[in-house]
């Protein structure tokens, strides 16, 4: 057994994308993740532990993907989404028919373990967390990313207390852990962390490195702020092989395209027919990726078989490589080395079809081989003794700082963030005692503000991707949250129809208490 172990953190996460309309853009997302990321990544976990492996797997699973996995709406769409799905796999090619039959066969069985929990799919992760195979961490509420919201300070503590409230309300546990949206971190946001009992989080490397004085042990160990919060550094070594489809497993020839799909292939009578108002991504994906250079029209048909062996061999590579880059560290270093590996989840199954297979791999291999797995909790209770070091204001994003979300297409939004909380605060303030109306006023408004300050609609922004749609749902929630902040003003002269409406369509959240954003 090499000392030292080798922790995988996975951050679970969606934008709020609840639609009124079945069959939505959004909700796609949604069902996309739910039957290739989310399913699978149980699926996997499960069989990994019932072959005899110890499976050790931090995850976050952000408060908007908590609402979106309890959502008794969304759970009654997926069934009927997924024999969508099945019947229009009948459309493919023939030299199609063979991947089409193991795409249906894999929607089915992610209908029977979503069965099998009775739509409650947040009862396979507590499973799993009481099982020990889990630690359970939490994200900001709707995954604002914290140092542009920094001022006035009631935004981040808005986004932090809900976050927490509702990981305890739905998974029966207050986190310990808290996924930094983008891992993005500035100076005092430790003391933050604290205040609302969050003890440890990931920040990319020079998070770390970068930090004063610079950490003894480099990424390979935690390090201590002075609010007693720990920080663990992400590894690019034990990343790259994973994420990048240029340099890593993802690209590989037998692996299954992520791009062709027959959503955009059919035609679109046929896919009104089928009740998809336009030519979209499906998750009905029937080609591999064939080589780098290959064109999308001259893809070759998926064989699912010599995927799973290209997996089983990824995996076996790197857990060999794991372990070799443990020994190194180990004569080097006077403690047990530990080196973190956080991906985004969808990076699991959505992106990487073949991932959920490639991590229980990881799992069942690792432990033959001697490797061992541990979850950033587990760590820290074995190492109490930690470097007290500052961590250095950082991101994971695209330089490494904060210019992704500042840039020409999405930096408007930053002031109306502002201007929106430092009224939320005042709203918060002048309503000392409140009626029933009030409340309710206060507590949506508190909503659209969370809901507006999701990083996901700036992401798109900046991506240049369904920019219309991210600059509507921008506009939408503080449209709504200045118009209840008006209605509070009047003292609750506002359509009670309209109110009613909003409080269904931008439901999650049920506890949201609006004190939190006061001080």
């Amino acid at each position: 057994m090499v000392a030292g172990a080798l922790a995988l953190v996975l951050h679970g996460h969606l934008p709020y994308v609840r639609s009124r309309n079945p069959g939505s853009l959004e909700e796609d997302w949604y069902f996309q993740a739910l039957s290739e990321s989310y399913l699978p990544l149980l699926e996997s976990l499960t069989s990994a532990l019932r072959q005899g492996a110890r499976p050790r797997l931090t995850m976050s699973l952000s408060p908007t993907l908590l609402s979106l996995l309890s959502d008794p709406v969304l759970q009654e769409r997926f069934e009927p989404w997924i024999e969508q799905r099945c019947l229009l796999l009948e459309r493919c090619a023939p030299e199609e028919q063979g991947a089409a039959a193991e795409l249906h066969a894999h929607f089915q069985r992610q209908l029977d373990g979503f069965r099998r929990h009775q739509g409650e799919v947040l009862r396979g992760f507590q499973e799993l967390l009481q099982a020990g195979v889990l630690d359970l961490i939490t994200c900001s509420a709707t995954h604002g990313y914290l140092p542009l919201l920094r001022d006035p300070a009631q935004a981040v503590h808005g986004q932090l207390r809900t976050a927490v409230r509702e990981h305890e309300r739905l998974l029966g546990v207050a986190p310990q852990g808290i996924w930094l949206p983008e891992c993005a971190f500035y100076e005092g946001l430790d003391a933050a962390l604290a205040q609302v009992g969050l003890r440890y989080a990931v920040l990319d490397a020079h998070g770390l490195l970068h930090g004063l004085p610079r950490p003894r042990y480099g990424v390979y160990a935690p390090i201590c702020s002075s609010a007693s919060v720990a920080f663990f550094g992400r590894d690019s070594e034990a990343t790259l092989p994973v994420w990048s489809a240029s340099d890593g497993y993802p690209g590989d020839a037998a692996y299954r395209e992520f791009h062709r799909d027959i959503g955009w292939e059919l035609p679109e009578q046929e896919l009104q027919a089928a009740g998809i108002l336009s030519s979209r991504p499906l998750g009905l994906k029937l080609r591999r990726v064939s080589g780098g250079d290959c064109p999308l029209n001259g893809k070759l048909p998926y064989d699912p078989a010599a995927a799973a062996r290209t997996a089983r061999g990824h995996a076996l590579s790197y857990v060999q490589e794991r372990l070799k880059q443990l020994q190194e560290l180990e004569a080097v270093m006077d403690r047990q080395p530990l080196v973190v590996a956080p991906f985004d989840a969808e990076l699991f199954g959505h992106w990487w079809f073949e991932g959920p297979q490639f991590l229980e791999q990881v799992f069942i291999q690792g432990q033959a081989a001697g490797l061992s797995f541990s979850t950033l909790r587990q760590h820290l209770s074995s190492q109490p003794q930690l470097q007290v070091c500052r961590p250095s204001p950082s991101s994971w994003g695209q330089g490494g700082y904060h210019a992704y979300w500042l840039s020409a297409s999405n930096a408007w939004v930053v002031p109306d963030w502002h201007r929106a909380c430092l009224a939320m605060v005042q709203a918060v303030r002048t309503s000392l005692h409140r009626s029933g109306l009030q409340q309710r006023l206060l507590q949506q408004a508190a909503r659209e503000l969370l809901l507006a300050q999701s990083s996901d609609w700036s992401f798109i922004l900046r991506a240049g991707t369904t920019t219309e749609l991210a600059r509507e749902r921008i506009r939408r929630h503080l449209e709504r949250f200045w118009r209840l902040l008006e209605g509070l003003k009047s003292d609750g002269q506002v359509d009670q129809q309209w109110l009613s409406a909003v409080e269904a369509e931008d439901s999650l959240f049920p506890t949201i208490d609006p004190d939190d954003w006061r001080s």
